[in-house]
């Protein structure tokens, strides 16, 4: 009798176990594995506001130092989680360190989802990084590049290809019919006009395109596409989203799972962050990482930021959940200007003035 209930009370015991790693397990799965054609475009538009404006374009950074915040970033942040951010390519260096489940880019102008729906393509079609490098900059692959091609090597390597007109024309087809056929996104003809323009200035401007390139804004400290992809951080260690396939292969598959939504939204505004906010917690994910650059100096200037900051607290966070700036005497960077800087998202929407 006394074995019998030894026994009962052992297997109600791993019973109990088991239930209760079921929930953890549930709980981490929660967030998708993979969104289908329709949820991802569903998603993103649902979530988004009216198209708005900025002062430039904005298809690449101009931040010399912002690998040097990463090993102070991967120390704060979880894994498998949802990582935010705005603009364009820095994200995929954060994402590949940070290694979220699922991502969501906000940023003010369509120009922006244009960019993404680029870069989108690119990914997917894309095999390696040398045949990505290929495709954005419309010049052909030049010999004996491979898995075990550093960076530098990549782009000295391309930097003596030309550019080839006929290999842009049957890319830019590619990728409107990968995102327009394969995945049947209803792109406007306005969407198409932004995705070659968009595309275009990468084949005119090749690695050497800057932040000030197109010329709207006209500005731009000179820092190029190659010149972001062969940085490193303080200590030597590249870690851009092309150093290497094992980074390269996170964003394509990210990117082939329809993980990565962009959506269009003013930081300050009354829907694009309480949205993604609203659908991370209906799938109980959590805010790993916030990537800002400098958009709060534009949002205080314009009187807005206590709106952004109460967006911001509407996001499912925890103690761990970190904001990534860019500012003027950031702790992480060797320059002069906007250098990188982390805070913590749970103790600054404290001080959020209350909802009106």
């Amino acid at each position: 009798m006394v074995k019998t209930r030894r026994r009962l009370f052992v297997a109600s015991l791993l019973l109990m176990l088991q239930l209760g790693s079921g929930f953890v397990a549930h709980a981490a799965e929660s967030l998708p594995a993979q969104l289908s054609d329709q949820e991802f475009w569903k998603l993103s538009s649902e979530s988004s506001e009216p198209d708005g404006m900025f002062r430039s374009d904005n298809l690449l950074s101009n931040e010399s130092f912002f690998q040097w915040v990463i090993p102070p970033l991967n120390a704060a942040t979880k894994l498998g989680r949802v990582y935010m951010g705005v603009g364009p390519e820095q994200n995929f260096t954060y994402i590949a360190a940070t290694k979220p489940k699922m991502v969501f880019i906000v940023d003010i102008r369509r120009g922006n989802l244009e960019l993404q729906l680029m870069y989108k393509a690119l990914f997917e079609m894309s095999r390696d990084r040398a045949e990505f490098v290929s495709k954005l900059f419309s010049r052909k692959r030049p010999e004996g590049l491979g898995p075990k091609s550093t960076s530098e090597e990549i782009f000295t390597a391309f930097s003596y290809v030309q550019s080839s007109e006929d290999l842009y024309k049957e890319n830019l087809k590619a990728v409107e019919d990968h995102l327009t056929k394969t995945h049947g996104f209803p792109l406007t003809a306005n969407d198409l006009d932004g995705l070659q323009y968009v595309y275009n200035n990468f084949f005119r401007f090749g690695p050497r395109i800057n932040y000030g390139s197109s010329g709207s804004g006209g500005f731009g400290n000179g820092v190029t596409y190659a010149d972001l992809m062969t940085a490193t951080d303080a200590d030597g260690m590249s870690r851009s989203y092309l150093a290497n396939e094992d980074n390269f292969n996170f964003m394509k598959s990210l990117e082939s799972k329809n993980l990565l939504v962009p959506v269009v939204g003013n930081f300050a505004g009354p829907k694009a962050i309480r949205a993604v906010g609203k659908y991370i917690k209906e799938k109980e994910g959590m805010v790993s990482a916030f990537y800002l650059s400098n958009v709060e100096q534009y949002l205080e200037m314009d009187g807005i930021w206590d709106n952004f900051c109460r967006n911001v607290a509407t996001l499912p966070l925890d103690e761990s959940s970190t904001f990534i700036r860019s500012v003027r005497g950031g702790r992480y960077g060797n320059g002069s200007g906007l250098n990188s800087d982390l805070g913590n998202i749970s103790t600054e929407v404290k001080s959020c003035p209350p909802e009106k």
